[in-house]
């Protein structure tokens, strides 16, 4: 009896842990410069994840997010973006051009990463995670188009997924930085 007892246990602790989800802080990626970005440096910080793209619909998005940043950026909030070229081919520059072409049309200055794939068999682990329940313990989500925004708490838990559709601006974004939502 004790040692079904201490099997049932085992089971119930070992699967409790499996289920613990893991945070964003724990993954790291790559600047468009090259340079290693650890996530665990956003800790205490709202974050806003988009995936971009220079030759989509959405691509005006870059202002506001841009405007966003500008506003609310700093000590409590930021905003990373992700280059990729998964939706039609809308994102076929290199790092450098992608660089480039941010700062000339756009004026970005929040954090840009490396050109990432956010879906399918080469899908980036910061996109697992924001994409895989068993990763981030809140749900699974697929990456539908570009600019599709992820909400990440200062604690590096999921909150929200945002579809490309929803401006940066909006009261849904904005309310949610100002802990109004």
């Amino acid at each position: 009896m004790n040692k079904v007892m201490i099997l049932i246990l085992s089971t119930m602790v070992f699967t409790g842990l499996m289920s613990q989800s893991r945070s964003i802080f724990e993954y790291s990626t790559t600047t468009l410069e090259g340079q290693p970005y650890l996530l665990s440096q956003l800790k205490g910080k709202k974050v806003l994840i988009v995936n971009t793209a220079s030759k989509c619909g959405f691509t005006p998005q870059y202002k506001e997010l841009e405007e966003l940043y500008k506003k609310y950026g700093g000590d409590k909030f930021i905003i990373i973006g992700f280059p990729s070229n998964d939706f039609l081919w809308q994102e076929p520059g290199s790092n450098t051009e992608i660089r480039d072409f941010c700062t000339k049309n756009y004026g970005v200055t929040f954090p840009m990463m490396s050109k990432i794939s956010v879906k399918g068999k080469n899908i980036d682990p910061v996109y697992q995670w924001l994409t895989s329940k068993s990763l981030n313990g809140l749900m699974d989500s697929e990456v539908k188009w570009n600019f599709q925004k992820y909400l990440i708490d200062e604690n590096g838990h999921l909150v929200k997924v945002i579809y490309s559709k929803t401006k940066p601006m909006s009261d849904e974004i904005v309310n949610w930085i100002l802990g109004k939502e």
